[in-house]
């Protein structure tokens, strides 16, 4: 069979991969330990359900406008202002099938052959996917443990070429939980408009930062608006990531050309789930800090675990669900495991029947990903399978 070039550039999501690989595990009775989806394991709030449950009941489930209902639309820009202190306009918002349809929509348009799009890494597995499915050429800007996984403004302008069109930046980032603070954020925005470079903020974890980290964005700097666009989406603020409802905050002529393409690739998202997501934004968010709260406890179970072990380092993430401990003292010299973090994520699947993402799939050799969203006592039993595995092989080499 004959496939096309471009979608020989790209490959499976590697978070896909193994969350199929660990189901597969499942499905035959095996008891794993699963650190590898990056989705809360809350319920959807109840208010949004019983949203939806009303929005079949009452008939809502034609085809809608393209970009999105308009009461969603204004919904998003009213919450967006009250949380993040932007001030979009509902013809500066359109509706997606999720925050991944949203950036392939807004990279679709932007972005063709010959331009470059710089990246942090590591990186979100499907950012260099899209990038070089539009032709593109991604460009990778290294970020650092030491400095928290944060993106520098002066790494940035290194890479910056005559090509560059976009730059992404997830903060908080999945896999790092690295949080750019917002006077970098502004820095990064000034170099994009010095260069004419549009400048993407990836919000999907927005509202789950710890510490002294608060919800920011950086369409709140002044004059943000003609360099910047958000995504965004209610998977996981509001535990919804199974209706598939993403967002994009830009100029309204990007809209339109975002609105243009989805009328002839997924027309309108889900009625039913816009409906729902429409409750998301207008009602309580008192499932909010509940989550958060959790996801403290067992982040701090998580990192003090990985870091009793031997052989492991972590650093504390500012944000989002997600361990990313060092293990290339497990993949180096004589006593190693593994050739790399993928062959040793195999292993640990079907040898300790722990499921984590490796680091390859980000950009980062020698780490792996372990989300913690999933219950302490699962966590605690994946802590231990993994000590005794990591201890076990090494007496062995």
């Amino acid at each position: 069979m004959r496939l096309t070039d471009r979608i020989n550039r790209i490959q499976v999501s590697p978070t896909s991969a193994v969350i199929s690989a660990a189901e597969q595990l499942k499905a035959q009775g095996v008891d794993i330990a699963d650190f590898g989806p990056g989705e809360p394991d809350f319920p959807t709030p109840d208010h949004i359900k019983k949203a939806a449950i009303q929005a079949i009941e009452s008939n809502k489930t034609k085809y809608t406008a393209t970009g999105g209902i308009m009461p969603l639309r204004e919904a998003i820009c009213a919450w967006h202002k009250r949380e993040l202190k932007s001030n979009f306009e509902p013809k500066e918002c359109v509706v997606s099938v999720g925050g991944k349809h949203a950036i392939f929509n807004v990279v679709s348009v932007l972005v063709q052959a010959g331009d470059e799009v710089i990246i942090p890494a590591p990186y979100w597995v499907s950012y260099p996917d899209i990038v070089k499915y539009a032709g593109a050429t991604p460009v990778f800007v290294e970020t650092t443990a030491e400095e928290g996984f944060v993106a520098k403004a002066t790494a940035i302008e290194k890479a910056i070429t005559s090509r560059t069109r976009l730059v992404i930046i997830d903060s908080p980032c999945n896999p790092t939980g690295g949080v750019t603070p917002p006077d970098e954020y502004e820095k990064i925005l000034a170099l994009c408009r010095k260069h004419s470079i549009w400048l993407m903020g990836d919000e999907c974890y927005s509202h789950f930062v710890y510490e002294s980290h608060k919800p920011y964005s950086i369409a709140s700097a002044a004059g943000a608006k003609q360099n910047v666009i958000i995504v965004g989406s209610v998977s996981k603020t509001f535990a919804m990531t199974g209706w598939r409802i993403g967002y994009t905050l830009g100029p309204a002529e990007l809209i339109q050309a975002v609105i243009k393409l989805q009328s002839q690739s997924t027309s309108n998202p889900t009625s039913i789930a816009q409906y729902a997501a429409l409750a998301a934004m207008t009602g309580p968010m008192d499932s909010v800090p509940v989550m958060l709260a959790e996801y403290a406890r067992r982040r701090t179970r998580i990192v003090e675990g990985l870091r009793a072990i031997s052989g492991v380092t972590c650093e504390w993430p500012g944000g989002a669900f997600y361990a990313f401990p060092n293990v290339a003292e497990h993949l180096t010299g004589r006593s190693a495991l593994a050739k790399d973090g993928t062959e040793l994520a195999k292993m640990l699947l079907e040898k300790a029947h722990v499921a984590v993402v490796p680091g390859e799939a980000f950009g980062a050799p020698g780490y792996l990903r372990l989300s913690y969203a999933t219950s302490l006592e699962r966590i605690e039993e994946g802590l231990r399978r993994l000590e005794k595995f990591l201890a076990r092989a090494e007496a062995a080499v």
